[in-house]
């Protein structure tokens, strides 16, 4: 591990101005993928700002909707009362996720920016990573593969991200609110990540220096069903193939007045389905038409030798998740 400076900030505005003197720097708050990722020497920060201690860690109702502080822990999260009634589709997906343990450390800013689990990224001795040397190549497209991406991947980069929580956020509508020295700003969860492209070293839209604050969740309307569905090679304590979110309203006469479908464990980022989704708006989730929509969603997948199972997975898998909620 590379030697580091370690700072405490007690503030939103001191952060910032440290890390505007330190360009070379993270911002740690549980620290549960960072620092991992340290001890591995993928990453190598020459110093660390410490942002445990800014009061971030509020869960509260604001305009509308829920603002979820982005030091607030991940167990904190998925068992308060606001997110458990309102939102259970995100209680469900933090709860689906890593280890008892790992949830009372990880903040819900961090698990946004956790990092893919690919296992040629988290090895240095591979020299073919192009997230962590661009332009070096990528060890996975011709190794092994089983764990990664099928939908929007590149000849850069097929990793997956590996997180349950923003799957669901994404179906949710969320926005990741950020603050840097030029000021504040709102991002949609579903432009937050980005895919791989000619630049897989870039996981986020965030810019040099931004912090993020909360996250915000509009409330849903009444009646609203959600679910969330993760296949995983076992039971706990595992990254998912498939994950789907999805969260729908039923007219009076059982039709698709809105439905918003997310997947993880396919792509770069979380993926919403928005042509399986268009496919479905204004029809009876019947068990048929979910099947067409869900292969027309995975028409763009692209797979290897040892992913391919995941085409047929997901489609099986928007079908299951799609008619419980609605069930």
């Amino acid at each position: 591990m590379r030697a580091f400076s370690y700072a405490r900030a007690d503030t939103v505005d001191e952060a910032l101005h440290f890390y505007a003197n330190h360009p070379d720097c993270r911002f740690i708050g549980g620290g549960t993928n960072l620092l991992d990722l340290m001890k591995m020497g993928v990453e190598r920060p020459a110093h660390l700002i410490d942002i445990s201690r800014i009061p971030l860690n509020k869960v509260e109702e604001r305009e509308g909707g829920l603002r979820i502080g982005a030091m607030v822990t991940n167990s904190q999260a998925a068992n308060h009362p606001l997110i458990r009634s309102r939102f259970p589709l995100l209680s469900q997906a933090i709860l689906a996720g890593a280890s008892q343990q790992l949830r009372n450390m990880a903040t819900m800013g961090g698990n946004l920016l956790q990092r893919t689990r690919c296992y040629y990224f988290y090895d240095p001795t591979y020299q073919e990573c192009n997230k962590r040397i661009p332009g070096s190549g990528c060890s996975a497209i011709k190794g092994i593969n089983r764990i990664h991406a099928i939908l929007g991947t590149s000849d850069e980069c097929i990793a997956t991200h590996p997180s349950d929580m923003c799957v669901a956020l994404a179906a949710l509508n969320a926005t990741v609110q950020v603050q840097g020295n030029n000021g504040s700003r709102g991002i949609p969860m579903i432009d937050f990540h980005r895919l791989p492209g000619t630049t897989p070293e870039i996981d986020t839209n965030l810019h040099p220096g931004e912090m993020i604050t909360a996250i915000y969740l509009p409330n849903p309307p009444e009646g609203v069903r959600s679910h969330y569905l993760k296949v995983r090679d076992r039971n706990s304590y595992a990254f998912a193939l498939v994950s789907i979110a999805t969260v729908l309203e039923l007219t009076p006469n059982g039709t698709l007045g809105d439905i918003r479908i997310a997947l993880g464990g396919v792509a770069h980022k979380p993926w919403r389905a928005t042509e399986a989704e268009r496919y479905l708006i204004g029809h009876a989730p019947e068990a048929a038409r979910i099947a067409a929509a869900a292969d027309r969603e995975l028409r763009a997948a692209k797979t290897h030798h040892g992913n391919a199972f995941k085409v047929e997975l997901a489609k099986r898998a928007i079908v299951r998740a799609v008619a419980t909620a609605a069930a």
